[in-house]
């Protein structure tokens, strides 16, 4: 299965690069390109998860329902994108599940820093998908951790996928800057070793982010981005359906991983 993730989030990122826009336009930017990227899925036939702030669904709770009534899934991003403490696991599992009317039984930490599997199983979440097994410059250094999916306890671990052997990482900048015939090569590779992938993006990236670098951020970022952005995700679901790929919610393929091993345990 491949499992599209798209963390749904109040845009903060130029913040990290001294540009500070006001909330309405965080929240403005997301919108729009969260509705692109539903736009795609509808057209394509996918379900997906969003992973989303609670931060971000109280102040757009018709996206919250559009994107459920679409029948993807929500999953939690924390409360807020900027800021964590640990109560927050399970003040946003609840917000989000009041205001979607599902249940809530994933987890993303923003920026993909580590969070205690511990502390997600006492919030009551199934699974985890916070962390990026490579090496990624000024972010982490993943490289010792387990490259796919494992229990902790009840909990599943299931990291963003990257290639085998020298981990390059299929995530959202690898789609801004990578040739797309090399990204289906490296998927390619990776769905056949591995038996599924594991993508992540950001609705914000299927907008302009350029328009004369009003949000300060580097070229690598801004590569691609926008109708660009659109129509790379698009080849490459309509190529990964080509060739027999299915799509799935995290939700069902964890769900998968779970009934398979209850049944081997027995």
């Amino acid at each position: 299965m491949i499992l599209l993730g798209f963390d749904l989030e109040e845009f903060d990122l130029p913040a990290e690069y001294g540009i500070n826009i006001s909330f309405e336009e965080q929240l403005s930017v997301s919108t729009q390109g969260a509705v692109a990227v539903l736009d795609i899925l509808r057209s394509t036939g996918v379900k997906a998860t969003f992973y989303c702030t609670a931060n971000y669904a109280v102040h757009r709770p018709e996206v919250i329902s559009q994107i459920v009534n679409e029948g993807h899934e929500i999953a939690s991003h924390g409360f807020f994108h900027s800021a964590f403490a640990t109560e927050d696991l399970l003040r946003s599992k609840l917000k989000l599940e009041e205001l979607s009317g599902t249940q809530v039984n994933g987890f993303r930490m923003p920026r993909m820093m580590p969070v205690n599997p511990d502390e997600l199983i006492n919030a009551g979440y199934s699974y985890n998908s916070s962390t990026n097994p490579t090496w990624l410059p000024g972010r982490y250094n993943n490289f010792s951790d387990p490259r796919t999916w494992y229990h902790h306890h009840q909990l599943l671990e299931l990291p963003a996928s990257v290639s085998p052997v020298i981990r390059i990482p299929l995530f959202w900048l690898s789609f801004h800057n990578l040739p797309l015939a090399l990204i289906k090569w490296l998927a390619s590779a990776t769905y056949k070793k591995d038996g599924y992938l594991n993508l992540y993006f950001h609705p914000w990236e299927f907008t302009d982010l350029d328009q004369n670098n009003k949000f300060g951020l580097p070229r690598y970022i801004i590569n691609n981005s926008g109708i660009s952005y659109v129509d790379r995700i698009s080849k490459f679901i309509r190529w990964a359906q080509s060739k027999g790929y299915p799509f799935a919610s995290t939700g069902d393929f964890v769900e998968s991983i779970n009934a398979k091993q209850s049944v081997f345990s027995e």
